[in-house]
């Protein structure tokens, strides 16, 4: 049938007709409209928080991003790009996961159970598998102390409470009462009133998630915020991402200043909106040691009515006790007006065992909005504070006898100890001309970057004396995490810098290293393929 017939068709005129009609074409102006404005409106939001020279730094990622997606649907460069991520895959495969034909791999369940003599020699066998020299002090982190009888009395705890489950206060009645002994404790370090109200959980991750999660409830209950919105520094934890990930909110990055490496306050005055349920801030942060204005924070969250979270996860027992050791900080916790909610991990500066930590609100009542209830499930009523519902009650102990066991005089020598080393190691940092200290570091980390050379590769050189450093990106950077262990050895760490550094000096270090080639492919290409390198390092770390 020739088009003109199909055009001069009954239907066709109909539909023409309708199209015409003038109701339809001012549903259409104003569908355009509320496009246009939701636009702007994003765009000048977007350029006010950001500023201009990010705004046109993101726009300029998000259209190479865009471009990049284009570009994958092109077979050739597809077939290309998973083959270059293929070997990528392969590479840290073998680096995380190698294979030792001489070492047994269990991946099904031996058929007869291992004596306990066997099983101590596989435990051991496991323990001595190569390994950053964490006990000597080399790693930035991870590692808070290396107290033999402190780390007998908890095994000697978890020992004793191994089946104990606070799911079950019932059966478990001494697991719950040194859940709470913990929570009130920690909540007093921090100086709550009489009304606040806390909960252990799992590590510093699951008491964000959680104070996230709070927030966004009690949003919705008292403000009736449907599109719930967290503003935070870009140095925030990327726990406050993912909690926004988990939970359907929106999370605003605010910049930072590039001095003090603190939240820029006027972007965070900009990004409050009628959506926002929390803002956060760092006592300290993780890459640079840094804390936030804590105060000026608080005044906006009071002004606003809002939720005030304040993430002293790394700062831990160092903040609390700093004071006390002669160190003076500024105001960060329950006495700044305006804080709601703050997250403390006592496994790493309270030298509990991995896997606790706290979250705290100023009141009761807010932390209800934490808890899950469910009245009519067919099994019974089931209620549970946070996201596990059988939890290890033996953790709980371990957690409850490294505070009573290192008690306060305890803390205060190790927070003399820790941030002193910090101090001495940023000093020596300081000393050196081609390097400088980002912001001014509170407790204990020190963050560095070099004005003449890569400071992934000056990374990379100190990795093959033994150190373990962690490498920040945006802007370039490494840090020193003073704890106990490293504390010990900072005099070692402060030879062997100053010694590569030397060494740089005399043009006898040229080659890039594997952190520098990593880091600098992570700056060239979209983040989605960063993302999916990163996959490829969870995916190895399951393999037998």
């Amino acid at each position: 049938m020739p088009v003109s017939s199909v055009l001069a068709s009954p239907a066709s005129q109909m539909i023409q007709a309708y199209l015409n009609n003038p109701r339809l074409s001012n549903i259409k102006n104003i569908v355009f409209i509320i496009f246009v404005y939701k636009l702007l409106s994003f765009l000048n939001t977007t350029f006010l928080v950001h500023g201009p020279n990010r705004t046109y730094r993101e726009v300029k990622a998000y259209l190479a991003a865009l471009a990049f997606r284009c570009a994958k649907m092109v077979p050739s460069v597809r077939n290309k790009l998973e083959t270059e991520l293929g070997k990528a895959a392969k590479d840290i495969e073998d680096k995380v996961a190698p294979q030792d034909d001489n070492f047994p791999r269990y991946i099904t369940l031996p058929k007869h159970g291992f004596s306990e003599e066997m099983m101590n020699k596989e435990l051991a066998r496991y323990s001595e598998l190569p390994h950053t020299r964490w006990e000597e002090g080399r790693v930035s982190g991870a590692v808070y102390h290396h107290n033999k009888v402190l780390s007998d009395l908890s095994a000697r705890a978890y020992r004793t409470f191994s089946s104990a489950n606070p799911l079950h206060p019932e059966v478990f009645p001494g697991v719950r009462k040194m859940e709470a002994e913990v929570c009130a404790m920690v909540s007093a370090l921090f100086h709550a009133g009489p009304d606040a109200g806390a909960v252990m959980t799992s590590g510093g991750t699951e008491s964000i998630l959680m104070s996230c999660k709070t927030h966004r409830e009690w949003g919705k209950a008292v403000k009736g915020i449907t599109k719930p919105e967290i503003v935070a520094p870009v140095t925030i934890h990327a726990a406050f991402d993912k909690a926004a990930d988990y939970f359907g909110m929106k999370l605003i990055h605010v910049p930072i200043d590039p001095v003090t490496m603190q939240a820029d306050m006027n972007a965070v005055k900009k990004a409050i909106n009628k959506n926002t349920v929390l803002l956060a801030g760092s006592a300290i942060n993780y890459p640079h040691g840094v804390m936030d204005d804590i105060v000026g924070m608080g005044k906006l969250a009071k002004k606003h009515n809002i939720g005030f979270h304040v993430d002293c996860c790394l700062g831990s027992f160092m903040v609390a006790f700093a004071e006390k050791a002669g160190y003076k900080l500024p105001a960060f916790d329950f006495r700044v007006p305006g804080v709601t909610a703050i997250s403390c991990d006592t496994h790493k500066y309270g030298f509990a065992p991995k896997g606790s930590s706290i979250i705290m609100y100023h009141s009761k009542a807010l932390r209800r909005f934490q808890y899950f209830k469910k009245g009519d499930w067919p099994g019974g009523i089931y209620a549970s504070p946070s996201i596990a519902g059988s939890r290890p009650g033996a953790l709980i102990a371990g957690c409850w006898a490294s505070m009573m066991h290192i008690g306060e005089e305890g803390y205060i020598k190790e927070a003399k100890h820790i941030i002193g080393a910090q101090i001495k190691v940023r000093k020596a940092i300081e000393a050196i001309p081609s390097l400088y200290v980002y912001g001014s570091p509170m407790t204990s980390v020190v963050a560095f970057n070099s004005k003449k050379y890569n400071i992934y590769d000056i990374s990379d050189e100190m990795s093959k004396r033994g150190w373990h450093l962690s490498a920040l990106q945006n802007p370039p950077g490494v840090h020193f995490t003073s704890t106990i262990p490293s504390a010990d050895a900072s005099d070692e760490f402060i030879t062997d810098l100053q010694e590569v550094m030397a060494d740089f000096e005399a043009g006898k270090i040229t080659e890039s290293g594997s952190t520098a080639g990593m880091y600098g492919m992570a700056a060239t290409v979209p983040s989605s393929v960063v993302a999916e390198v990163a996959g490829a390092f969870i995916d190895a770390l399951y393999k037998p």
